[in-house]
């Protein structure tokens, strides 16, 4: 029994050691394929070690459900585009955040509650710090369930992604807390109480609701982030309830290094930290609708292969849009052709762009666009102005210059891609209409802008024909 807990105990921090490898090769595009393999086989060993101890019952019971659940997990990412991956990753979330109430739900069922007046002091200190976990296993579990589910349906498009504006939505917010805190403390005063539980459940679900509703769909990468950190301490705390040092320390990874990627997309978005954590930034201001902006100009694909076929450098803004359309295929094809002909063809990636932090780099890498040509906003930005063209494909508000020259617009001072400083721009759009955010972009009426309307893989085909 010893040597198989030993054993046990050695699997798990294998796993421990391979889920940080896994952290650290998916920092990088050339590594994130060893770094995804590394998270595979710890995981797997985790498995194996978890249904191999002593202490687990029912072991054909939880292989059956592994099965099941393996099947469907499978058979969904069969079926999910890359543009859906958001959305999925928001679902998967909810699921951490159920398990986790599920795990406080039984742990808590499980104390015997009619021997706590025998209790030493010892045992009353273990006693009340085993039902602090379990209220705040089920508390984070709640709120990363709804807000996670909310995050899914307006990534979905079952819900507007609008912010929902209640009157007094952040004073809500705080009396939730302040309320959560107080259950807290009666919670363990009393010893327990199955309806202070309840209770605290109700309000955590209601309360994660209201806190990713009240973001709008422009902030939704953030807030997919967040939740990601969110499941990551949930998964921490169901580890406390369960004495399982394995699942403490992958929720402890998974939770700061959430926080980590958040607090940098906020950096990338002049976005306060603390404020995606409240919920409801960036939606205090009132969308301009009046504003006149002039008339557009349009342009044809032949007409941009003639102004490539001229350029000396280009550069190749994605977003979204070529997500939706899956150009990014066509892209790599006219890369290709544009390199040929001596032209310097790289791309610039915005921190959110698309709906999740490094969704174009996946993308492009899909499509074997090298990794020495994709250069992040940063790296990038000082030379839009010594670019002849610039081809912004789908993208809409990373490359605002409201956010730079608007005080009062809802992107106001989040960085973006200053495309406009080039000599000539095209954008690729369906229609005129404002992206995510519900803004318009007053780059599209630029005087040197030009708009190409159509399927975004239609017309970069049609521009790759042309050269």
């Amino acid at each position: 029994m010893e040597f198989s807990q030993g054993l046990i105990s050695a699997a798990y921090i294998v796993a421990a050691l391979l889920f940080i490898f896994s952290l650290a090769g998916l920092s990088k595009q050339q590594t994130a394929e060893t770094g995804n393999w590394y998270g595979i086989v710890g995981m797997a060993i985790a498995l194996i070690a978890t249904i191999a101890d002593p202490r687990v019952d029912n072991v054909w019971i939880i292989l059956v459900t592994m099965v099941i659940g393996a099947i469907i997990g499978l058979q969904l990412a069969k079926k999910v585009e890359m543009t859906q991956m958001p959305e999925l990753v928001a679902i998967l979330h909810s699921f951490v955040g159920l398990a986790a109430v599920l795990v406080g739900f039984n742990s808590y069922f499980e104390m015997d509650h009619s021997v706590a007046a025998t209790f030493t002091d010892s045992q009353q200190m273990a006693d009340n710090i085993h039902l602090v976990e379990v209220f705040l296993g089920v508390f984070i579990g709640s709120v990363t369930f709804t807000g996670s589910i909310v995050a899914f349906g307006k990534l979905r498009g079952i819900i507007n992604s609008a912010a929902l504006m209640l009157p007094q939505r952040h004073k809500l917010n705080l009396v939730a807390g302040i309320i959560a805190i107080i259950l807290l403390v009666t919670f363990v005063q009393q010893g327990g109480g199955d309806n202070t539980l309840y209770l605290m459940t109700f309000i955590a679900l209601v309360f994660g609701w209201h806190l990713v509703a009240s973001i709008g769909g422009a902030d939704m990468p953030v807030v997919v982030s967040m939740l990601n950190s969110y499941s990551g301490w949930a998964a921490a705390a169901a580890g406390f309830m369960l004495d399982n040092d394995l699942l403490i320390v992958t929720g402890a990874l998974v939770g700061s290094s959430g926080a980590i990627l958040s607090y940098i997309m906020c950096k990338a978005m002049n976005r306060s930290f603390i404020s995606v954590i409240a919920g409801g930034f960036g939606t205090n201001v009132v969308i301009d609708t009046e504003t006149d902006y002039g008339d557009h100009i349009e342009i044809n694909a032949e007409s941009v292969a003639d102004m490539l076929n001229g350029a000396k450098s280009v550069i190749i803004t994605p977003g979204y849009g070529m997500a939706v359309a899956q150009a990014q295929y066509p892209v790599y094809e006219m890369t290709q052709a544009l390199k040929a002909k001596g032209i310097d063809v790289r791309f610039a990636i915005h921190p959110v762009a698309g709906r999740l932090p490094g969704h174009m780099n996946v993308l492009l890498a899909e499509a074997k666009v090298p990794y020495d040509i994709v250069l992040s906003m940063d790296e990038i930005n000082d030379d839009f102005a010594k670019t002849d063209v610039v081809l912004v494909i789908g993208a809409n508000d990373t490359v605002n210059p409201a956010a730079a020259e608007d005080p009062t617009s809802p992107i106001a001072g989040m960085p973006v891609l200053e495309v406009w400083h080039a000599k000539n721009v095209i954008v690729f759009k369906r229609s005129m209409s404002t992206g995510y955010a519900g803004v318009q972009n007053p780059l599209f009426f630029k005087d040197n802008t030009q708009m190409l309307f159509g399927d975004a893989k239609d017309s970069v085909e049609q521009i790759f024909k042309a050269l």
